[in-house]
């Protein structure tokens, strides 16, 4: 299993779940929901899943408007020349959007390529009084509704195998008040774009108006304390990993 303990103590949005194409489908008729179900969560869909892994997970992005298809989660920027050096390349799971405009890994992109990644739920860190170890929280609306958060992406090829592949990072912003008690360390939260600002995310083309566009949400989530996940044995994608305790 993968060593998360820093990376979920320290992270901000580094795991999340995703709903199943099925759900997808139900939820969004409109749209061409199709991908590889060989690159996805062999369960359907994933109660858990962390960056770290460098999943493929379910999108939009600004040059298929109509289509939810997978990209891969950690940007990877044009000099990263193939697998090997992806691996290894700085953590690009998230952006900061104040800064976004400025950041080698992000500022060829911020303008052109933009996306929406689909989630039900995400988890953060919450730095409890008097204890070492953090707790973990998971976030979701009611009745596990799909949500959408902002992301920045980068076409990508490796010029070794000549694959061809999408890869994101997700924006952050500033945390609001609930985000604020509950990432109580960073005070940070991913850019969430609701349904009526979608398309102007998408097609916004101005870096003015693209900045107001990153900003924290006001609404308030559901949410309640579940397990660490470096105390769970094996796979961690795994419905009970969503449970209170």
């Amino acid at each position: 299993m993968l060593k998360l303990c820093k990376q979920f103590d320290n992270g901000m949005c580094y795991h999340s779940s995703t709903p199943s194409k099925k759900v997808m489908r139900e939820a969004f008729p409109k749209y061409h929901v199709d991908w590889d179900g060989n690159l996805y969560s062999p369960e359907g869909e994933y109660y858990h899943v962390s960056g770290f892994t460098r999943p493929w997970l379910p999108t939009t992005l600004n040059d298929q408007p109509d289509s939810i298809s997978l990209s891969r989660w950690k940007l990877l920027p044009f000099w990263v020349k193939n697998e090997q050096e992806a691996s290894k390349y700085a953590n690009t799971l998230n952006a900061e959007g104040e800064g976004i405009f400025e950041k080698a890994s992000y500022k060829n992109y911020i303008g052109k390529y933009r996306g929406l990644l689909y989630v039900n739920g995400f988890y953060e860190p919450h730095k409890a009084k008097g204890k070492k170890e953090t707790e973990n929280y998971y976030l979701y609306l009611p009745e596990k509704k799909i949500f959408t958060l902002g992301i920045v992406y980068a076409p990508w090829e490796d010029q070794e195998s000549g694959e061809k592949y999408n890869t994101f990072s997700i924006i952050t912003t500033a945390a609001n008040e609930q985000l604020e008690e509950i990432h109580n360390e960073k005070k940070r939260m991913p850019l969430i774009v609701p349904p009526e600002r979608r398309e102007e995310w998408l097609n916004a083309s101005d870096p003015v108006e693209i900045q107001q566009l990153i900003q924290p949400w006001d609404g308030e989530f559901e949410t309640h304390r579940v397990a660490r996940v470096t105390a769970m044995k094996g796979d961690t994608n795994r419905r009970e990993i969503q449970e209170e305790i």
